[in-house]
C-alpha cells in the first residue's frame, strides 16, 4: 500500500473497535444455538420434538426482533448519527444477555430473545456505514472485509463457552458464592462483553459525511421513500436477496446440524453437537469472508466475488445433502466448514449495500438490509418444515435452498458493481 492510500491511525481505531463491536455481535446471535438445549433442559423441556419446536420458535423471536431493530436504528443512524445508534444497540442487547440468564419460562425467554435482537440489529450497520464513510473508496474494502472476517470468530468463543464454560462457573462460585448453570453464565459473559465495548466507543469519532449532511436541509432516514421509486425499490430489494443463502445455511443446514446428522436423515456415524458444527461453520465463514475480501480488490469487482461465491454455495449444499450420508462425524464437520467458507460473502454483501445508496439513507439500508436477510429465517425455517412432511428432511432443505441461492444469483446479476463507487453524494428519493 502506498503512503497516500495509507490508512490513518484514527481510521484504524475506528476499524478494531467496529471489528470487536461485530465479534460480540455474532457472539451474542449465535450463542442461543449452542445453549438451546441446555437451557431448555433446565427450563423443563425434555421432549426432543418439544425442544426442536420451542427452539425454533425462540430463534425466531430473535430474528423478529432484528427486523424490527433494523429498521428503527437504520432510520435513527441517519437522523442521529452512527455513533449514538453503535452506544445504544450495545446497551440494550447487553443488558437483554444478563437479564437472559435469568429466564424461568418459556414466554419470558422469548421476550428477552426478542428485545436482544433489537439490540443487536443496530451494531452491524451502524459500524459498516462509519467504516465505508471514513476510508478511501479504494481501501474501504479492506475494513470491511477486516470487520466482517474477526467478527465473524465471535462464533467461536460462543461455541466455546456455551460449551466449555466451566471455568467460568469455577470463578464465579469461588468470589460471589452463587452456582450457575453453564448456559446462564455464556449469557452473562455476552452481557459484560458488550458493556466492556462501551467503553472503547468513547474515543470513536463520527463520520465526515454524516456531519456535513446533517448541516444540510436534506431529508434523511426516510425509509418508506426507498419504495417511491421503481429502480429505487428493486436495488433496495435485490440487496436483501443476495444475503439469503447464508442465513439459510446457518439458520437450517447448521443450527439444524443435530437433526440431519440424525439416523433417519444423514446417518452420520459418531456425536455432531450443534455448538460444534456452529463453531465450524463460522470458523469456515470467517476464511470465506478474508478470502472474498481480498479477492474483491484483487478483481476490483464485489460482483464476480459474490457470484463465485454462490456457485460454491450450490454445490456444498449438494455435498451437505447427499454425499455426506453415512460418513463420520469429523467429515461432517468438515463440510459445516466448508459450507461456511461458501457463504462467506457477508462482508461484501453488506459492503455493497452501504454502496448503493446516498449518505442520507445509507444508515438506514446498511441497518435494514443484513437485519432484514437475518429476519428472513422466519419464512426460510418457515418454508422448510412445512414442506418437510411432503418432501422430507433433504428434499424440503433442498427446495429451499434452489429459491434461496437462484433469488440471490439474480439480485447480484442485476445490481451494478460498486467497487471504488465515491459515497459522497445525496440520494434522490
Amino acid at each position: 500500500m502506498s503512503k497516500s492510500n495509507r490508512i490513518p491511525r484514527q481510521t484504524l481505531v475506528l476499524i478494531v473497535v467496529a471489528a470487536l463491536g461485530y465479534f460480540v455481535d455474532i457472539y451474542d446471535l449465535i450463542l442461543f444455538n449452542v445453549v438451546k438445549k441446555e437451557s431448555l433442559l433446565a427450563l423443563g423441556i425434555s421432549d426432543p420434538a418439544q425442544i426442536k419446536n420451542i427452539s425454533i420458535s425462540l430463534f425466531n423471536w430473535q430474528m423478529g426482533g432484528m427486523l424490527l431493530g433494523g429498521l428503527l436504528w437504520g432510520i435513527l443512524g441517519d437522523k442521529k448519527g452512527r455513533l449514538k445508534v453503535l452506544f445504544g444497540s450495545i446497551l440494550l442487547y447487553s443488558a437483554a444477555n444478563v437479564f437472559n440468564a435469568f429466564v424461568t419460562d418459556i414466554p419470558s425467554y422469548a421476550m428477552v430473545r426478542f428485545i436482544a435482537g433489537i439490540g443487536l440489529a443496530g451494531e452491524l450497520g451502524a459500524g459498516i456505514t462509519l467504516v465505508s464513510e471514513v476510508m478511501s473508496k479504494e481501501n474501504r474494502g479492506y475494513g470491511t472485509m477486516i470487520i466482517v472476517t474477526f467478527g465473524a470468530l465471535g462464533a467461536v468463543l460462543a461455541a466455546l463457552v456455551g460449551g466449555e464454560g466451566h471455568a467460568i462457573q469455577d470463578v464465579i462460585h469461588r468470589v460471589s458464592g452463587i452456582t450457575l448453570a453453564n448456559w446462564q453464565v455464556a449469557y452473562i459473559v455476552g452481557g459484560i462483553l458488550g458493556l466492556m465495548l462501551l467503553l472503547l466507543r468513547l474515543g470513536t469519532l463520527e463520520s465526515g459525511m454524516f456531519r456535513n449532511l446533517h448541516q444540510q436541509e436534506v431529508g434523511r432516514g426516510q425509509f418508506l421513500k426507498l419504495f417511491s421509486k421503481k429502480e429505487t425499490a428493486f436495488r433496495y430489494i435485490n440487496c436483501i436477496l443476495i444475503g439469503l443463502p447464508v442465513w439459510y445455511a446457518i439458520g437450517i443446514l447448521i443450527a439444524l446440524a443435530e437433526d440431519f446428522a440424525g439416523t433417519s436423515v444423514l446417518g452420520i456415524t459418531g456425536k455432531v453437537v450443534n455448538g460444534q458444527a456452529v463453531m465450524y461453520a463460522y470458523l469456515g465463514l470467517s476464511a470465506g469472508d478474508l478470502l472474498s475480501g481480498l479477492l474483491s480488490q484483487f478483481w476490483r469487482s464485489r460482483k464476480k466475488v459474490v457470484l463465485l461465491y454462490l456457485g460454491l454455495c450450490a454445490t456444498l449444499t449438494l455435498v451437505y445433502l447427499f454425499f455426506s450420508k453415512g460418513k463420520s462425524a469429523e467429515y461432517f464437520y468438515l463440510i459445516c466448514f466448508l459450507v461456511g467458507v461458501a457463504t462467506g460473502y457477508w462482508a461484501l454483501f453488506v459492503s455493497i449495500a452501504a454502496e448503493q445508496f446516498g449518505t442520507n439513507i445509507r444508515s438506514t439500508v446498511t441497518s435494514t438490509v443484513p437485519n432484514f436477510v437475518r429476519g428472513a429465517v422466519i419464512p426460510i425455517t418457515g418454508s422448510f418444515r412445512l414442506l418437510e412432511g411432503s418432501l422430507g428432511t433433504v428434499g424440503s432443505a433442498l427446495a429451499v435452498g434452489c429459491v434461496c441461492i437462484g433469488l440471490a444469483a439474480f439480485s447480484m446479476y442485476s445490481l451494478k458493481d460498486t467497487f471504488g463507487k465515491d459515497l459522497d453524494y445525496i440520494e434522490t428519493l
